[in-house]
C-alpha cells in the first residue's frame, strides 16, 4: 500500500463500513496526530474490516491473519504514510477493554502513527512504549496497545 493511495497532502480518513463510527470526531483526532505526533506530516487512515486487514497483512508482511492496525510508511518528507485499521478487531477490543469503540479507534490512530513515525516496540528499548503512554495521557486516552499487551520488551506484540 503506497502512500499516494489515499494520502494527498491532508490527513485523510476512509471508510469502508457500514457501522455507526463518529466521523467528525475521528478526522478531528487524524489531524491532531498528524500536527502533533507526525509533526506536520500527512497521513491517511482506511477503517475497514478484517477481511481487508488480512489481506493486507497477509500481502506486505506475509502473516494471513486479521490483525487491529497496520503502518505504511512514506519514503517522502512531507507525507508520514498510510494507516490501516480494523473495525471488527476495534470492536472487540473496545468491548473487552471496557471503553468506546471511538476511543479504540483513536488508541490504533495513535500506535499506527507512532509507527509511522519510525518507532518500533518490537526493535527499540522500551521507547515507542514510553512515547505511546505519553500521547496517550496528552490526548486522555485508556490504556495504549503497547501498556495492555504486555509489549514494552520487544518482540512481544505482534504489530
Amino acid at each position: 500500500m503506497s502512500s499516494a493511495s489515499i494520502t494527498s497532502g491532508a490527513p485523510a480518513l476512509v471508510f469502508r463500513t457500514r457501522r455507526k463510527i463518529a466521523r467528525a470526531e475521528l478526522e478531528t483526532f487524524l489531524g491532531e496526530i498528524a500536527r502533533l505526533v507526525l509533526r506536520g506530516r500527512a497521513c491517511s487512515c482506511l477503517i475497514t474490516d478484517d477481511e481487508e486487514l488480512r489481506g493486507l497483512n497477509r500481502q506486505y508482511r506475509r502473516k494471513d491473519y486479521a490483525t487491529d492496525v497496520l503502518s505504511f510508511r512514506s519514503g517522502d518528507k512531507t507525507t508520514a504514510g498510510d494507516l490501516a485499521i480494523s473495525i471488527d478487531r476495534a470492536s472487540e477490543q473496545a468491548l473487552e477493554h471496557g471503553h468506546s469503540l471511538a476511543d479504540e479507534l483513536k488508541i490504533l490512530m495513535l500506535h499506527g502513527a507512532l509507527h509511522l513515525s519510525g518507532l518500533d516496540h518490537e526493535t527499540d528499548a522500551g521507547e515507542m512504549a514510553r512515547a505511546e503512554t505519553r500521547w496517550r495521557k496528552r490526548f486522555q486516552l485508556p490504556a495504549g496497545l503497547i501498556a495492555r499487551t504486555g509489549a514494552a520488551n520487544p518482540g512481544a506484540a505482534n504489530q
